[in-house]
């Protein structure tokens, strides 16, 4: 038995093409984590009460297009061998997560540089380079391929919210991600029309249920999330 990280090949096929081309110094983030919410029962109490954080982190890795199927791919381990503090993680709590943002890697080995002098400079003896660097190439990124726009509604509520985007940035400028809490809305910033260039952002935040926007984590199309496989949805 194996852990199944990769839920839909095709969704997560076409996503993968669907990502901005890198750049030479460009890699894509990627983390899986478990996430202790999705293993609270239909009363809200946490089943799985040894993974304290909402979002602890299992695996985290950079990759480019042309090898980011295997590398999820290569997620998939025996069964069991995700654990936190000696305790098995099971299948129904995993989510992978990715930038769609590019981040760039040059500039994010300057900063880690910095990082570990610091560390040195306060005598961290127990940090962990391999992590400090990771944590550097996450906070850094390059362009803005897309800002994130995380609605988190469902039911009546998650159709008021989308029917209210095409009042504040053109539809043409949207990619809207099904996701298992809500969707996330990314918006091309070079598609929005002029009409809205100044005031999208500001319209955005008004729509009930948007709680993070930005440059966010999605979840990866096809794969697992909470028992949930993200996809596009058309508009």
């Amino acid at each position: 038995m194996f852990y199944k990280i990769i839920q839909d090949e095709k969704i997560l096929k076409e996503f993968i093409d669907w990502l901005p081309e890198l750049q030479p110094t460009e890699k894509f983030y990627m983390c899986l984590f478990a996430r202790s919410k999705y293993s609270k029962n239909k009363e809200g109490e946490n089943t799985l009460p040894h993974i304290k954080s909402d979002k602890a982190q299992l695996k985290r890795f950079v990759t480019d297009k042309e090898r980011m199927f295997l590398k999820i791919k290569q997620l998939e381990i025996q069964l069991g061998w995700y654990q936190q503090k000696d305790l098995i993680v099971p299948q129904e709590v995993l989510a992978l997560y990715i930038t769609p943002n590019p981040r760039e890697m040059w500039r994010a080995s300057i900063r880690s540089m910095v990082k570990l002098a610091q560390c040195i400079e306060n005598e961290n003896k127990l940090m962990n380079p391999h992590q400090e660097v990771l944590s550097e190439i996450q906070r850094t990124k390059s362009r803005t391929c897309y800002i994130d726009f995380d609605i988190d509604a469902e039911g009546e509520e998650l159709e008021k919210a989308k029917s209210l985007i095409p009042n504040v940035v053109n539809m043409d400028a949207v990619t809207l991600l099904q996701t298992r809490g809500g969707i996330h809305c990314l918006i091309d910033p070079n598609k929005v029309q002029k009409e809205f260039k100044n005031k999208f952002w500001k319209g955005m935040t008004e729509i009930p249920g948007v709680d993070q926007t930005g440059d966010g984590m999605i979840p990866v199309p096809g794969c697992c999330q909470g028992g949930f496989v993200p996809h596009f949805i058309q508009h």
